[in-house]
């Protein structure tokens, strides 16, 4: 497992263990095999574990506890998620503390390495164009966001219950490049790394995604930099795991996937792999997370590591047959 520096912070392995899969929100699991898959992964070389209490209401984090029994090996970092949304004025920093507090004692961690904001920065007369209806729950106004946010991050870590701090960059992308110029800044970025450029259900606004500039924008402000959504909600795999009906952003993808599946057939290889190998080789990615649910899938992602990112041919290649 090849390991490399996380912006201005440490080294963390160049894959990361998300935990979607192990909170069963990308298709059936067991706990069992669950802990069984973190265990794997360590064994691996995995040393880098992305959490959130939202991935099957508190499981994944669950699974992390029973998995190392409140005492995970020494040299494993851990992240965790707070969605905010839009709090009381006043409430924000309370709110993010007792998250946290909740997720420690799930995990069984005195602290984590990462906290991330869950939640899509917008300005503060900003409606989204389908779900204005309840963007209080996903959304933080930019005011609460600079006045509430980010000095409550800056107070946990100073109390050393996180090491830093950073964004889910999956909401409007002229925002998230704005913060990232503050004067205080996230020290990491999750953000979409796929072949499509596609958050799929994910993105709820009309604009242009942009994910490349929102990476581009990190790494000059030196911030780290997590690939999400490597196999886009399982679109860029061999086959759909859940029924989805056609007009979902996620089955899209898969049909706009089609000539990429023929692609990856002809070299012998899976989609999957193809597409993990191609989120590993994006500029500016340091780790790229998992949402695998059972060791099976890890090892196919392990052995996309090994092989490394793909040639600058293949990867054009991809690009053309996708349309990008």
């Amino acid at each position: 497992m090849q390991m490399q520096r996380l912006g201005n912070l440490w080294d963390v392995s160049r894959l990361a263990l998300g935990g979607g899969g192990l909170g069963q929100v990308w298709g059936a699991t067991d706990r069992a095999e669950a802990v069984a898959t973190v265990h794997a992964a360590v064994a691996g070389g995995i040393t880098f574990f992305d959490l959130a209490p939202l991935y099957g209401r508190g499981e994944a984090e669950a699974v992390i506890g029973e998995a190392f029994g409140k005492r995970p090996p020494s040299g494993l970092r851990f992240t965790t998620k707070c969605q905010l949304g839009t709090p009381a004025r006043g409430e924000g920093a309370a709110t993010i503390r007792r998250h946290l507090e909740r997720s420690l004692a799930a995990m069984g961690l005195d602290r984590v390495d990462v906290l991330f904001l869950h939640s899509n920065i917008v300005p503060d007369d900003y409606r989204f164009p389908r779900d204005a209806a309840v963007q209080a729950r996903f959304a933080t106004p930019l005011s609460v966001y600079r006045d509430e946010v980010v000095p409550a991050f800056e107070a946990l870590r100073r109390e050393r219950l996180i090491g830093a701090w950073g964004i889910t960059g999956v909401g409007l992308p002229g925002t998230l490049i704005e913060v990232l110029r503050d004067s205080t800044r996230p020290a990491v970025v999750q953000c979409v790394a796929n072949c499509l450029d596609s958050a799929g259900g994910m993105r709820r606004y009309d604009e242009p995604a942009r994910p490349r500039d929102v990476i581009a924008a990190a790494r000059a402000a030196g911030a780290g930099v997590m690939g999400i959504r490597a196999v886009q909600a399982g679109a860029l795999t061999d086959a759909l795991d859940r029924e989805l009906p056609a007009d979902d952003p996620d089955r899209r993808d898969f049909d706009r996937a089609a000539p990429l599946r023929a692609l990856a057939r002809s070299l012998g290889t899976s989609t999957a792999k193809l597409a993990h190998r191609y989120a590993l080789g994006i500029d500016g990615v340091d780790t790229v997370v998992l949402g695998v649910k059972n060791r099976a899938e890890l090892a196919e992602c392990l052995a996309a590591e090994a092989e490394g990112p793909l040639s600058q041919e293949l990867a054009r290649r991809i690009d053309a047959a996708v349309g990008r």
